[in-house]
């Protein structure tokens, strides 16, 4: 894990595992100066290897960025798929235990997190790498598992009454990306509510299910959605 506060440790280097010292480098460097606060040769420096090194896997930071934010999709929609696990035991708990997934990731993630989501990069600043990692098929999965929990969420609305699932699921990921930014990358806005995050991100989707018309009647009477 890499979140702050957290001693990194540096691996040994040895062949085969250059890729994975090189990321776990760039993900500290990250957490202490940002996304593009860095250079591949400060990567390499932390990593313990020669400047050089690090261009056998990566043309350069930006590559290297877009691989933090690919491999970091990719255990994020991990997460959630197994969070989600096919709406088991219900489509309601199952969806709650999603959204807590997705905090937990972006605490415990935090560098991988903030390059995934990177909203202020330019061309130059090696936005069209990680544009095209946000686009990746561990990206899209992610997503996915969102449209199937909103899929289920409304199946028992009428059909007429159906919003479009896409909007739906987009509706969730800001929704909870809000809350991940504010309360957990930012951590300003948590020292003005005197809730968590998990429960200022329950809350708010249960008003928003309810607004939907897919909240059961046992949910909308309970602790949460008062």
């Amino acid at each position: 894990m890499n979140g702050p506060g957290r001693r990194w440790q540096r691996r040994s280097y040895h062949h085969g595992n250059l890729k994975e010292v090189l990321l776990e480098a760039a993900r500290k460097l990250i957490e202490e100066h940002g996304a593009f606060g860095f250079s591949l040769t400060e990567a390499a420096r932390l990593a313990g290897v020669s400047p050089a090194a690090p261009y056998r896997h990566f043309r350069d930071r930006d590559a290297l960025l877009a691989e933090v934010a690919r491999s970091g999709f990719e255990r994020f929609a991990a997460r959630l798929d197994a969070a989600w696990n096919n709406g088991v035991p219900t489509p309601l708990s199952a969806f709650e235990a999603l959204g807590r997934a997705y905090l937990t990731f972006a605490r415990d993630e935090p560098a991988s997190y903030a390059v995934m989501f990177e909203t202020g990069a330019s061309t130059e600043e090696g936005g069209e790498a990680i544009q095209a990692a946000t686009s990746s098929p561990a990206a899209e999965k992610a997503f996915n598992v969102l449209l199937e929990a909103a899929a289920a969420l409304c199946r028992k609305l009428p059909e007429s009454e159906r919003p479009p699932l896409k909007l739906v699921a987009m509706h969730i990921w800001t929704m909870s990306h809000g809350v991940a930014s504010l309360f957990i990358q930012e951590g300003n806005a948590a020292k003005k509510v005197p809730l968590s995050p998990e429960e200022v991100l329950e809350s708010g989707l249960l008003i928003y299910l309810k607004g939907l018309g897919v909240l059961p009647e046992a949910a909308d009477e309970g602790p949460a959605a008062k």
